[in-house]
């Protein structure tokens, strides 16, 4: 059992947890639990029977989708916690009620705890599409190579038309990722990129917008910003000037969206994780991942590894604060590095500070030392010392 400074573990009590997500930041939080306390008890509520590492899903043109699902039934044998599947509604008013009854009812079982954790992460943007349009929810569920297969099986085409839509981190992953692909399946396709922003990449350093738009001129990727998506129809597709709004239309085959996470139900933390309602912070209600915005110095980007991070500090505090003393630590994580993949062989980042460029085989070891990190924390070893982001 690891040494966690300011907690002292009430004697004769076992601590009842209950954690709401199964995702990054709430299977950091449970290895972190299991890592410091010994007489503890676990609940997991999450609705899928695996843990899916999402951030690989872009990978599956190259692995079998099975390679980034682990079953819960894996995890509960390793960590030792019960996994609930489940789908619950977290509302400000639900916080408020759990917190003052101390429980949860789920599948007409009530569930005490001690403390309960929210990490339901948040969702992606969902948009009404047909037969010829795949979004990010598709590659949950099938892999991007028999995905894309499929789909461009259905039109006999010499040579088919994709258009991507979205230019972050997750879009143009998916976008150097099926270039790839085709290449390696000989297969005769034109890909092109639409985006709302004049950059690609815009949260980020300029210097990475001017790298992939090299990389994607030297690929004959066509580029269209500042362009609204409207709908794929049979043979063309249906755009917005961002302007103008002036609507035009393109020969295209095939649509793949990627639209980014909706933001709308963020629940605000004090610097401590815990949740704020009516500014009140309710003492034995932490948040953390996607779906919550920390009021404190530490990084609130939506990454795997910030939802990481907070996942492991709420686990820490939900210890201090059951224990003897009762003194918390505040989120303090920072952010020195970001890579972004662009297909197997590149990929662009920064690494200390935004201005230091890392391209190509050294972004590709840093991406490979980060993702290792995360698998083995699943193995029960912690070695997350750095702070570099995926």
């Amino acid at each position: 059992m690891g040494f966690l400074p300011f907690y002292i573990a009430t004697r004769n009590k076992q601590l009842r947890i209950i954690i709401i997500g199964g995702g990054y930041a709430g299977l950091a939080a449970l290895t972190t639990l299991v890592r410091h306390a010994s007489n503890i008890d676990i609940t997991i509520i999450d609705p899928e029977d695996h843990h899916l590492k999402i951030t690989h899903l872009h990978e599956t043109f190259r692995y079998p989708l099975s390679d980034f699902l682990i079953p819960f039934a894996d995890l509960v044998n390793r960590f030792g916690f019960r996994h609930m599947r489940a789908s619950i509604t977290v509302d400000e008013e639900n916080l408020q009620n759990w917190q003052k009854d101390k429980c949860l009812v789920i599948n007409e079982e009530i569930l005490n705890f001690d403390c309960l954790l929210v990490a339901t992460g948040c969702k992606n943007k969902k948009i009404a599409h047909g037969e010829n349009v795949l979004v990010l929810q598709d590659f949950m569920k099938i892999s991007g190579s028999d995905l894309l297969s499929s789909l461009l099986q259905k039109n006999n085409k010499s040579e088919q038309i994709i258009s991507v839509v979205g230019g972050g981190a997750t879009g143009i992953q998916f976008l150097f990722e099926i270039k790839q692909f085709l290449q390696r399946q000989r297969i005769k396709g034109k890909l092109r990129l639409i985006h709302s922003q004049d950059h690609v990449l815009e949260k980020f350093p300029a210097s990475f917008n001017s790298y992939v738009r090299s990389c994607m001129n030297e690929s004959n990727i066509d580029f269209y910003p500042d362009t609204y998506y409207c709908e794929q129809q049979v043979g063309k597709i249906l755009l917005e000037e961002k302007y103008t709004k002036r609507q035009f239309e393109l020969p295209s085959d095939h649509s793949i969206l990627f639209l980014g996470k909706k933001e709308d139900k963020l629940f605000n933390t004090n610097a401590f994780g815990q949740v704020i309602v009516n500014q009140e912070s309710l003492k034995d209600i932490f948040v953390a991942g996607d779906c919550s915005y920390y009021q404190s110095l530490g990084s609130n980007s939506l990454t795997a590894q910030s939802a990481v991070r907070k996942g492991q500090l709420a686990a820490r505090n939900i210890l201090r604060q059951s224990g003897i003393i009762g003194l918390l630590e505040p989120y303090l994580h920072y952010e020195i590095g970001y890579v972004v993949n662009l297909g197997p062989t590149d990929a662009v980042g920064w690494l200390v500070t935004e201005g230091n460029l890392v391209t190509g085989l050294p972004a590709l070891v840093i991406k490979e030392v980060v993702e290792a990190q995360y698998d083995f924390l699943l193995a029960g070893i912690d070695t997350y010392f750095d702070k570099i982001t995926i």
